[in-house]
């Protein structure tokens, strides 16, 4: 695009501008018929500007990068060049655009009145501009102007292009149907996966570095095992020299001696045959002699040589070699270096492997699944696993230690004792020998199974109090509650669990009218126990028992703890020492109501004739007075004496005066936590007697009283009937 096109600018000059681009085509006319050395129309042109920029104050408008494009310049135009784009001067395009020009600037003469200093300097700086720049350089710059307006930052985040977007752009642009999400929350996003991605990695350095401490420890075994095996060949090899040395001299002294004793022998009788050859060699030539004597002399002679004769012919000759010239077999026993020789093996004995941590759930009460690893490629023909208890948490003392072969990797091992730690460790073994022992590892069995005291369970209509004892000797390090709904079809499956509890009691939330079975299990770090033994909760109405450890002297509470007796003997008052917990002065026992915020509701059979005090009361209520006489309690009080019923509301020794004709048999208690109320109800009339407002800072329970001997029989674990209302 040439910036200098004045097809799209405004004419602001309608005289002067029309008669200077005249005279500037004309000046181009002439220049160009002229050729290039003709420059005159060019300088008279340049002289005239020259004027005009004096006479309206121009000369410090010389900057032409900042000019080049205006406001009224289309903004598509300028942005398909970069900023400072040098391009080529077309003079044919120049002559055509000042032309078209001049032509629009004498049509627009005839309707254009306006003049102003605005339109007469935009003018002249065109001019100027044309004299000082496009007619004297071979290549014009133009300058890419500014945005005028910064552009608008992105408040959005685009899900579907996973990019920063305008809020806009989620309206009109192809954004339109993408998923869009707050910046911040992007933003937020971005970080918490960017600090996932952190953890991931942070745990797989330590990952890696376990593994190469593992493997450094792998590569210090396989070295130490190498270099145990060097020294082991050296060894082998140098008392197989030394034995075949040892052959070698043994071997060599029998042959010089076995030498020595033939040679000997033959000597011997090589010597002797030598002695009698001179004798029989002496005897001959003695005979030729006598031969040529006379007779006389030969017969004398002749008689003494036959004696000679036959002396020596008597004397026996040995003619046979005592030594036999062949060389016996002299066979080689080389069977104990062959033994030596195959003592030197090519497989090296293992490196020590490494034992595993134990693994989640790979324990019973009994048994415990041990794992190992062996990081090189030996060859093991089986391993040795050992074991022992752990006593008083210190592992390696003087323990019994128990082995088990095997050919795997694993092993299970059984008949153990719930609950406990032992301590492993593993060798691997070849024919060359055993590896060094493993680290040693402790792994613990899993816990015997709770026992749910069955007698203490307490309940509502929304939770259930359950407690058990351990059936563990150690600690363990959690339990579980599972929780099944004895009427669901799939009663078989667990429909709750509660986890991670601490202690040998839990409060659970339940669904009121529902009947549960219920299940606890111990864990530690070997894995959980096997289920309890099951118990039964209603949520119907409260359910609870009479508290032994609240239990005057006096009172014998039943076997289901629903039944309260006072019998007519008695324990000298001055044998009963006080107590924070157990009624000492009134003859009394409280209940063991759930610790739980709604609404309660029993009802406690008695006699009309007899003296009773039923209510509720704090746990901290003084057990060295009356129910009633303080106010940590709230009760109703019957009397009977002189055939008359006598019935109070007592509450810090005080009672409102309430006659009450028909004597109840069966009391209804309802105490509603979330008013504040405690009400009595007479269940077979279905009558009201008298409700407290109470402050129930605390949880309270139910309190019972005979004042002469007889019985309070509880009934709980029942609905509200519907005559009771919360009053």
């Amino acid at each position: 695009m040439d910036l200098h096109d004045s097809e799209d600018r405004l004419q602001l000059f309608p005289e002067e501008n029309t008669r200077m681009k005249k005279e500037v085509v004309q000046a181009e006319m002439a220049n160009e018929s002229r050729g290039a050395g003709d420059g005159k129309a060019q300088r008279d042109l340049q002289e005239e500007v020259d004027e005009l920029v004096h006479l309206y104050g121009l000369e410090d408008d010389h900057e032409l990068g900042d000019e080049f494009v205006d406001e009224h310049m289309p903004r598509t135009a300028v942005s398909e060049y970069p900023p400072y784009v040098m391009k080529r001067r077309d003079p044919a395009r120049e002559q055509r655009d000042w032309r078209l020009s001049g032509e629009t600037a004498e049509a627009e003469d005839l309707g254009f009145g306006g003049w102003g200093s605005a339109g007469q300097c935009q003018d002249l700086r065109e001019a100027y501009r044309y004299t000082h720049g496009r007619a004297s350089e071979e290549y014009e710059c133009y300058v890419i102007p500014e945005e005028e307006d910064e552009e608008e930052a992105a408040d959005v985040f685009c899900v579907t292009c996973k990019t920063p977007i305008r809020a806009f752009q989620k309206v009109f642009d192809e954004h339109k149907e993408h998923e869009v999400i707050p910046l911040s929350e992007a933003l937020e996003s971005a970080k918490d996966e960017i600090h996932k991605n952190m953890y991931k990695l942070e745990k797989q350095i330590i990952e890696m570095e376990n593994f190469a401490n593992h493997l450094e420890e792998v590569f210090i075994t396989v070295e130490e095992n190498f270099g145990k095996q060097e020294q082991n060949f050296e060894s082998h090899y140098n008392e197989i020299l030394e034995t075949l040395a040892q052959k070698y001299e043994e071997k060599i002294q029998a042959l010089g001696e076995k030498k020595k004793e033939k040679l000997e022998a033959l000597y011997g009788q090589l010597v002797s045959c030598g002695e009698n050859l001179d004798t029989c060699k002496e005897l001959m030539e003695t005979i030729e002699e006598m031969c040529h004597e006379e007779k006389v002399d030969f017969i004398k002679d002749a008689v003494a040589m036959a004696d000679r004769l036959g002396k020596f012919l008597k004397a026996k000759t040995d003619v046979e070699i005592s030594a036999q010239p062949e060389f016996e077999d002299q066979t080689l026993d080389f069977s104990d270096v062959e033994q030596l020789m195959g003592s030197i093996n090519t497989i090296p004995a293992p490196s020590a492997p490494v034992i595993n941590p134990q693994a989640p759930n790979s324990a019973t009460g009994s048994s415990v699944r041990v794992c190992w690893s062996l990081y090189s490629d030996d060859t093991v023909e089986s391993y040795q696993l050992s074991y022992r208890p752990v006593q008083d948490s210190s592992p390696g003392k003087d323990q019994t230690a128990f082995t088990v072969t095997v050919k795997e990797t694993y092993c299970s091992v059984t008949n153990l004792v719930p609950n406990t730690q032992y301590e492993f460790w593993v060798t691997a073994h070849n024919r060359a020998g055993p590896s060094p022992s493993s680290e040693h590892a402790v792994y613990m069995t899993a816990p015997s199974p709770p026992i749910i005291k069955t007698k203490e369970i307490r309940s509502c209509e929304e939770a259930v109090l359950i407690c058990w004892e351990s059936g563990n000797l150690n600690p363990v390090d959690s339990y579980t509650v599972e929780l099944t709904q004895a009427e669901s079809p799939e009663a078989s499956g667990v429909t709750e669990s509660v986890v991670g509890i601490p202690t040998c009691e839990s409060l659970v939330q339940l669904q009121p009218g529902q009947s549960y079975i219920i299940y606890v299990r111990a864990l530690n770090t070997g894995g959980p126990s096997v289920r309890s033994e099951p118990a039964a909760v209603h949520t119907i109405g409260s359910y609870f028992r009479l508290n032994k450890d609240t239990c005057h002297p006096w009172l014998i509470i039943s076997e289901d703890g629903l039944t309260v007796v006072r019998s007519e003997r008695r324990i000298p008052a001055r044998e009963l020492s006080s107590s924070d917990t157990r009624f000492t002065r009134c003859v009394a026992v409280m209940g063991n109501l759930i610790p739980v915020r709604g609404h309660h509701y029993w009802e406690v059979e008695v006699d009309e004739h007899l003296d009773y005090t039923v209510g509720v009361a704090f746990e901290d209520v003084t057990k060295q007075e009356d129910l009633g006489a303080n106010c940590l309690s709230w009760c109703m009080r019957h009397t009977f004496a002189s055939s008359r019923h006598k019935y109070e509301f007592l509450h810090n020794r005080t009672t409102p005066d309430i006659r009450i004709t028909v004597p109840p048999k069966k009391i209804g208690i309802l105490l509603d936590y979330e008013n504040s109320k405690l009400s009595f109800f007479n269940v077979d009339l279905s009558q009201h007697l008298y409700t407290f407002s109470c402050q129930l800072h605390e949880f309270v329970y139910p309190c019972f009283s005979l004042e002469n001997p007889g019985c309070l029989k509880v009934h709980n674990g029942i609905s509200v009937p519907k005559h009771v209302t919360f009053y």
